[in-house]
């Protein structure tokens, strides 16, 4: 194959005309529905910075109220409201959002792909997302808003003590915006396996995109956790399920190993997408390339791998054995390593860009903006990292534990190894946008107001903590010695949202200013800087490097003259090119879906849903539900249709000749199936998350079943599964039915399957009601429960995707060229067999071995 024709070769007439057309972008109102990366990516980003700014209000509030002793400007019950809601929007609404907003941005370009393989799931993740966090932090205005902190420990946010809605809201809400994140990260994991550029293996593949792609599989891993912990509170809060209550069997304890297993990497979750920031940053303003490259991208992963090992860091005064606290301590220790491989290298491309310059002739380095924010996050973020380390020893971390020690660390952490060099990047890529800058001086302005004003906010905290200031409280007593550096704290957070607030008056005056081309102001050598409009680049560039745009200065005219892959669309239709996951060799085109209401009204009803639920407007709340899953369906429906044509042109190979690629695939060839395994393993996620549950209220007792409670007879699960396995047999037997004839075998197969299924679980439940279950009388009895109705939900699905499945075939939508539905379904029904099985063991066999 050529990598590339002769940018003499003339063009077809009309070819980018057609190109533009089938991607130009819907104006005015219509804008809502559009599903292009550039425009979901700016309205994700612009909504992030926005909550940014409002818990950054919320974090004044809690400054003034701190300032002077016995102060009255806050209530203790507004405090606890401020405080929990300004911890909950920086974590929830801020800090994971922004970080998959920057990454659908910038990744498409950087990977050198037209868009993400699913631009309707990131849109859908998008307004979903939009929609809650706007609800969610209204509730501030209502007296609504949870007070129990951001980490919502029970017995404190159970209804004995938090009776109201406000825990709640907190519980639903955050609940489905993890949901939304998950959906992100399974967009960018398979964006940035499947999407990227011929040619660029895995080996090529920029540092920022490696980063997100360990940020992405850390969320699958991670975020089941927080998922699975809320919904069994909101269970014992709605129906008195006493999962965390220790009268019955509970622990409060099982709250925090299910929120830190999801809070501690969550940490990592932020720093890694603006460390692989940096490291696309930093060679630019060097001017060479990154120091120790693979070792920076093996350290990302070690990261990844290390931050879970660690999520009992935040535990250890709740009591955890010599051995488990010497683990987690030794974890929290082992993870500073391959975070400070990163720091040396940055160093190390710095200092190499420094020295390229003296002996060439071009001087020392130049401070610009971005420099100057990254140059601020090393300093901050090393010192956050130096107290992690501290906080990771046991006998320390028992003195600082709940003082404003931990306050202090977790902000230089955070603030530090987020903030920072998400205010670099934006410096560095706001061109992007419309080819205008933050003015250099309001940038280097609001750098210094920021890094002074964030220094002395915050160092001073720690001595506050070391003097004996607890965290979480709203006023103390004075003659205690923190009156001084309470004030000098408030003083310093007043100056650096100073700084902020003259950087984002900056960012608008740039973007009010008329678009213009940005070329690449910074002389860099990634893809995102090609030419680019609403349809990404006109053509598709073959990379050989790791940085393209230096080894092949005229790469930029090239693709603008459209003699790399795909120069116009071959179907008509808005297209990407589908690479193999590690040699990014050409495997086939990619029909993409174009812009539709159909995910932001998918996204509006599911907001609605979990709001008005929680607002106990139970009938408007399912109305928005069936709102939800109707247009889902519908959205589906329009997705696994037959391609426009079987193969298609999209460029040339050696001899001259037409290179041809099918389009689409299906099967394990295909993206849309590798997404829905890994929708699987977030799914399996959540139901180890209660198993582990189950297990662990049962390693409480002393007998098990609990008295009060006994099994079913063992001939009921033993036919239960039977009926179940025997469905998922006859689901295998279907999908090896051919599709090029009549379906009606099919479709009994799968009517047969419906019948097993709902048979199995039915007998299932009948078997435990007949042993009298009872969940509201014992912990032991509530995760049986939670189980079985999470086995439930399962096959609800399954009769779902089966009747959609049929339908499908009925409308004759099914094809051999056509079978995504059929095969992502029989997944799903496999997977639901093997819960089953799993649940099965777990409830009737396990407590039989114990007794």
């Amino acid at each position: 194959m050529t990598r590339r024709l002769p940018s003499t070769v003339p063009r077809p007439p009309g070819e980018l005309e057609r190109l533009e057309a089938v991607w130009r972008t819907p104006q005015g109102w219509r804008l809502l529905s559009s599903v292009n990366n550039t425009t979901i990516g700016l309205l994700y980003i612009g909504t992030s910075l926005l909550f940014f700014v409002l818990a950054g209000v919320l974090g004044l509030l809690i400054r003034a109220q701190l300032a002077v002793p016995e102060n009255d400007l806050l209530g203790p019950g507004t405090y606890n409201q401020v405080f929990t809601m300004h911890g909950t929007v920086m974590m929830f609404l801020f800090a994971i959002p922004v970080v998959e907003a920057v990454a659908v941005y910038l990744l498409p370009g950087m990977l050198g792909a037209r868009d993400l393989p699913f631009p309707r799931l990131s849109a859908y993740a998008y307004w979903a997302y939009a929609f809650g966090g706007l609800g969610f932090f209204c509730t501030l205005f209502v007296g609504l808003a949870p007070d129990g902190g951001w980490f919502m420990y029970p017995p404190l946010t159970g209804k004995a003590y938090s009776p109201g809605l406000n825990a709640d809201f907190w519980l639903l809400g955050i609940g489905f915006i993890e949901i939304s994140a998950i959906a992100g990260a399974i967009e960018l994991i398979i964006g940035i396996l499947f999407t990227r550029a011929p040619g660029m293996t895995l080996a090529r593949m920029p540092v920022y995109a490696w980063a997100m792609l360990v940020v992405g599989v850390m969320i699958v891993f991670a975020f089941p956790a927080v998922i699975a912990g809320t919904a069994l509170l909101e269970l014992e809060r709605a129906y008195d399920w006493p999962f965390f209550d220790a009268a019955r069997g509970g622990d409060p304890v099982l709250w925090q190993h299910l929120f830190w297993f999801f809070g501690h990497p969550e940490v990592y979750i932020i720093f890694l997408p603006a460390a692989g920031m940096v490291s696309t940053m930093i060679p630019t303003i060097a001017g060479t390339a990154l120091v120790g490259r693979r070792a920076v991208i093996v350290a990302m992963v070690a990261v990844g791998f290390f931050s879970f090992g660690l999520w009992a860091h935040h535990m250890f005064a709740t009591g955890l054995g010599h051995l488990e606290a010497g683990f987690v301590s030794a974890a929290s220790m082992a993870v500073a390593v391959p975070t400070a491989i990163q720091v040396f290298a940055w160093i190390g491309t710095l200092w190499a860009g420094a020295f390229n310059g003296r002996t060439s002739g071009r001087g020392r380095l130049a401070l610009s903006p971005p420099a100057l924010f990254i140059l601020g996050f090393m300093f901050i973020f090393v010192l956050g990292g130096l107290t992690g380390v501290m906080v990771a020893v046991v006998p320390f971390d028992w003195q600082a534990h709940d003082s404003y020690f931990i306050v202090a660390h977790l902000h230089y952490v955070l603030i530090g190894g987020m903030v920072f060099p998400l205010f670099a990047a934006l410096c560095y890529w706001l061109p992007l946008v419309n080819g205008n800058a933050v003015p250099t001086r309001v940038a280097r302005w609001s750098f210094g107001l920021m890094f002074a004003g964030f220094n002395v906010a915050f160092f001073p905290m720690h001595i506050t903590g070391l003097l004996g200031m607890p965290r979480r409280v709203y006023t103390y007593p004075s003659g205690l010695g923190w009156e001084v550096l309470n004030m000098v704290s408030t003083v310093g957070a007043f100056v650096f949202a100073s700084g902020v607030v003259l950087f984002f008056a900056g960012m608008a005056r740039a973007l009010a200013k008329k678009e213009k081309d940005p070329g690449n102001p910074w002389n860099a050598g990634t893809l995102e800087w090609l030419p680019s409009e609403s349809y990404a680049t006109r053509s598709i560039p073959q990379v050989e490097s790791n940085d393209p745009l230096w080894t092949d200065p005229g790469l930029m005219r090239e693709v603008e003259e459209g003699a790399h892959w795909l120069p116009g669309t071959a179907t008509g239709k808005r297209e990407t090119i589908v690479t193999t996951p590690v040699g990014a060799k050409l495997r086939y085109l990619l029909v993409l879906p174009t812009d539709s209401w159909l995910p932001f009204l998918s996204a509006l009803g599911t907001a609605g849903f979990f709001l008005l639920l929680t607002a106990k407007q139970t009938m408007v709340a399912w109305l928005c539900g069936i709102v939800a899953i109707v247009t889902l369906l519908a959205w589906l429906w329009e997705q696994d249709r037959p391609a426009p044509c079987r193969e298609a042109k999209v460029g040339e190979d050696a001899a001259g000749g037409d290179l041809m690629l099918p389009v689409g695939a299906t099967g394990a060839a295909s993206h849309s199936w590798w997404a829905t395994i890994i929708m699987l393993v977030v799914d399996a996620g959540v139901f180890l998350s209660f198993l582990f549950a189950y297990v662990h209220v049962s390693m409480r007792l002393d007998i098990c079943p609990p008295p009060g409670a006994r099994l079913a007879a063992p001939w009921l699960p033993a036919l239960s599964f039977a009926l179940l396995a025997a469905s998922g047999l006859l689901v295998a037997l279907a999908r090896r039915r051919p599709l090029e004839a009549k379906q009606g075998a099919l479709r009994w197969l799968f009517g047969g399957a419906l019948v097993l299924a709902i048979a199995g679980f039915g007998i299932e439940l009948a078997g435990q009601l007949d042993s009298g279950l009872s969940p509201t009388r014992h912990a032991w009895s509530a995760a049986v429960a939670a189980m079985i109705a999470y086995q439930g939900l399962h096959v609800l699905l399954c009769a779902i995707t089966g009747v959609y499945v049929i339908a499908r075939s009925a409308r004759r939508q099914l094809t051999p060229h056509s079978r995504g539905t059929l095969d992502n379904t029989a997944l799903i029904w496999y997977y639901t067999v093997l819960q089953g099985a799993v649940t099965g063991v777990a409830i009737h066999v396990w407590p039989r071995l114990m007794g």
